[in-house]
């Protein structure tokens, strides 16, 4: 007897957006990416095709967080405070194929920089490596405006990703992207109506869909992945499914999410039974970024450089030609 794997036929497919711009382009991009344009559910390569695998990026700072894993000082250690060598190293001894740089120094309690110093601190990554970038803010909403304002316009033909716009606080930043030809992130608070209003809202003012990446709002093992996790494959299946404000690739932050854990961070001598902490970091991550990249994230921003070797390759296994899960 023959057992046949059942197949779902899907109306639609996920748009592609491509991030980042060449010379020839305008920018000074050596490389560019491109997420989405699935015709199945992520690596279902027997029900259709699935032409640009997920993409890893990594993270640089502003100035250095105050609340960071000591995990991962070990790897960043000398460099956390210099965000051009630490997406230097990033891209060439990680492997990561973008660099957000997080500006949560602006913010009016994390040290309040000018809208100048962050520009200074992007153009400095941008002459350290030649990936794409995503620019990512806080939610102050008048600082993080004035900021993105200024960055938006001093990266001006880069195809940056600035990260990003919510239902209350949208228009100036995606006024800017628009102006100065950046493709913009679209948060939305674990919630498909939301999510859904927010992209309407954003092609309403003219912003093209092919240059939306929608944030779900990742959570991370332990706090809430699950909830995530049957968000985003709602929003997944919907957009298959032919419903056109939910076509976007989606975009997820297991490091960010994951260094604020207690449980993936706490130093092993204060929770013994809990093993050891620079292995618990790293597996709190890699839980978290392969739970919802299979629920349909193609673009993840991770922190823990064994986390990242470890997704690399299941990307790459999954990849392959005739896989399936």
């Amino acid at each position: 007897m023959q057992f046949e794997i059942p197949k779902e036929t899907w109306a639609s497919s996920i748009r592609t957006v491509t991030i980042g711009a060449t010379s020839n382009e305008g920018g000074t991009r050596t490389s560019r990416v491109t997420i989405g344009g699935a015709a199945a559910i992520q690596f279902h390569y027997f029900e259709g095709k699935l032409p640009h695998p997920p993409v890893i990026a990594m993270e640089v700072f502003d100035s250095p967080p105050s609340r960071y894993p000591a995990t991962l000082l070990e790897y960043y250690g000398d460099v956390i405070d210099k965000p051009g060598e630490m997406a230097r190293r990033c891209v060439e001894k990680y492997g990561a194929q973008m660099i957000s740089v997080r500006l949560d120094g602006t913010h009016p309690d994390k040290g309040d920089r000018s809208a100048e110093r962050a520009v200074a601190v992007v153009q400095e990554v941008l002459r350290s490596v030649g990936v794409p970038l995503i620019i990512t803010g806080h939610a102050n909403f008048n600082k993080v405006n004035e900021v993105m304002r200024k960055v938006a316009e001093a990266t001006a033909g880069e195809n940056c990703l600035i990260n990003w716009v919510e239902k209350d606080n949208y228009r100036t930043i995606a006024a800017v992207c628009l102006a100065h030809g950046h493709c913009v992130v679209a948060q939305s608070p674990i919630d498909v109506n939301i999510a859904k209003q927010l992209n309407i809202q954003l092609t309403g003012m003219d912003f093209p869909a092919d240059k939306i990446v929608m944030d779900p709002l990742s959570s991370p093992v332990g706090y809430g992945l699950e909830y995530t996790y049957s968000i985003m494959e709602r929003i997944r299946l919907d957009g298959l499914a032919g419903d056109d404000m939910l076509r976007m690739p989606m975009m997820i932050t297991p490091g960010y999410e994951c260094s604020r854990c207690k449980e993936a961070v706490a130093p092993e001598q204060d929770n013994p039974l809990w093993g050891s902490e620079k292995l618990r970091s790293a597996y709190w991550e890699i839980a978290t970024a392969m739970s919802l990249m299979l629920a349909g994230a193609e673009l993840l921003v991770m922190y823990h450089p064994l986390a990242v070797k470890v997704i690399q390759r299941k990307i790459q296994e999954l990849s392959k030609a005739g896989v399936s899960i």
